[in-house]
């Protein structure tokens, strides 16, 4: 095999091999009759030999040099170069080319070039812009500078704003080839997120989980030990003992299943979800559910739903149905014997009306609310208890794990204090909001809201929130 820099002949430009070649000794035979030095007919015979005899020659050293015949008198095809432009714009991980000329002139780094997911990225309108006007993270700066002006090969970590936080890992790098009196270096970002949200929702799941299972189990030992005790032989006791030892492992297991949930929630809450989903639809679903455990409590529901595809929202069904259900199964809770729950749903809001108050004198917080677009519809779903109410100074702490209000029972079934938290990671997730109001003694309202479906969105509300829920 030859080595790759070696020259290989190309029988095209080769002279041995080009077809005028081929006549030279034919011609001189047929000279020779013509002139008279030679006798005609074998001259003729003999250049008809001879040609023939070149021919066929030819046609084998094309063979054996892996060309064609019919190529030999083509003209040589130019390699075509590829769109190295077109390639890189289509990456995945955002890339920049970024030049300067004076190092003391921080204004003057400029992007020369940024594909899509740049652009994207950091909202870079036209080549030329300044780079602080997009970048303004120190250490990515430094890096970029050190690759501008040193030579030298950089590295940053940093994290975007917003309320979906993402992860970014910056490579800085020099290039040699120069515009004019320009330095160009290479700034190329690959998104940790999901690296980094893998180790932090590791690190949170120990620490809960062995915060939390820890009063359960030493219960359970406590019993354990108590019926291997003076109490194995009282049958009184020991079916006592037994009953809370049972709820106490179905908290655990609560607990557990929550854990796990919210972790799969926390991995995937930077990721938009693709499907579509009836809200009305969901609704019922969870009150057909949740039915029976209000029919123990003499509870009826009190529903004001929009007709079957009038509120229609991006987002995935289970992990909305969860929300419906944690929000509706703590107004089950927290509302009194004979009481009503309210589960009222308003379409195409903007944002501001979908995260105003319903009664303007009750003390109200916004638990999340989302970067959003100022055209953006809404889909507006509120939950209303006549429970206890929450003080005022609960209210910015609701959707912490764990967090409970000291001095309110739950009934028989106790939660385990990551319901709201789930519900704010899902809806962190759906690119929506979640607002809460109460007043003490009176009960409480969560709303939350979704983007709506694209080509859903201009259907009107048929009744301002504030009007339907002061009814």
């Amino acid at each position: 095999m030859p080595l790759a820099n070696t020259p290989q002949t190309d029988p095209r430009r080769d002279p041995a091999g080009a077809p005028w070649s081929l006549w030279i000794g034919p011609g001189a035979l047929l000279g020779l009759a013509v002139s008279g030095l030679a006798e005609p007919m074998p001259a003729v015979l003999a250049a008809l030999a001879v040609g023939g005899a070149g021919v066929f020659l030819n046609r084998r050293k094309a063979v054996a040099a892996g060309v064609a015949p019919n190529a030999l008198a083509q003209p040589v095809a130019k390699p075509v170069e590829p769109p190295f432009a077109a390639i890189l714009d289509r990456l995945p991980d955002p890339l920049m080319v970024i030049a300067a000329e004076e190092a003391d002139d921080l204004t003057g780094r400029r992007f020369l070039f940024a594909n899509a997911a740049a652009r994207e990225l950091f909202k870079i309108q036209h080549a030329g812009a300044l780079l602080v006007t997009a970048v303004r993270h120190p250490r990515v700066l430094e890096a970029v500078d050190e690759a501008l002006f040193g030579g030298i090969e950089g590295m940053a970590e940093f994290e975007t704003g917003g309320v979906q936080g993402r992860s970014w890992l910056a490579y800085a790098r020099p290039l040699k080839e120069t515009v004019g009196r320009s330095r160009l270096a290479l700034l190329a970002l690959r998104d940790e997120t999901d690296a980094r949200r893998s180790e932090r929702t590791r690190a949170d799941f120990l620490a809960n989980a062995s915060h939390e299972l820890r009063t359960p189990l030493a219960s359970l030992s406590g019993f354990i030990e108590t019926l291997r005790g003076h109490a194995k032989d009282d049958p009184g006791a020991r079916d006592k003992f037994l009953a809370i030892m049972l709820a106490q492992a179905e908290r655990m297991s609560r607990l557990i299943d929550d854990l796990m949930s919210l972790s799969r929630i926390e991995l995937n809450e930077h990721i938009a979800p693709l499907g579509r989903v009836d809200l009305s639809m969901a609704v019922i679903d969870v009150i057909d559910a949740l039915g029976p455990q209000a029919r123990d409590k003499a509870l009826t529901f009190d529903p004001i739903l929009p007709p079957r595809g009038g509120a229609v929202v991006d987002g995935d069904r289970d992990q909305i149905i969860q929300v419906i259900q944690n929000l509706v199964d703590n107004a089950i809770k927290y509302t009194p014997s004979g009481g009503v729950v309210r589960v009222e749903i308003f379409p195409s809001l903007a944002a501001e009306a979908a995260a105003a108050a319903r009664d303007p004198s009750a003390p109200r917080m916004s638990l999340l609310t989302p970067d959003h677009d100022p055209v953006e519809r809404y889909a507006m779903l509120r939950v209303i208890d006549r429970g206890p109410g929450l003080a005022r100074e609960h209210l910015p702490r609701l959707t912490e794990r764990f967090y409970r209000v000291e001095g309110q029972k739950s009934g028989d079934r106790s939660g385990t204090g990551l319901g709201l938290a789930i519900v704010k990671h899902i809806m962190n997730r759906h690119r929506g909001g979640l607002t809460v109001e109460s007043v003490q003694g009176e009960g409480a309202a969560f709303a939350v809201y979704l983007p709506m479906a694209k080509g859903e969105s201009r259907m009107s509300s048929t009744t301002p929130p504030a009007e339907a829920g002061s009814a």
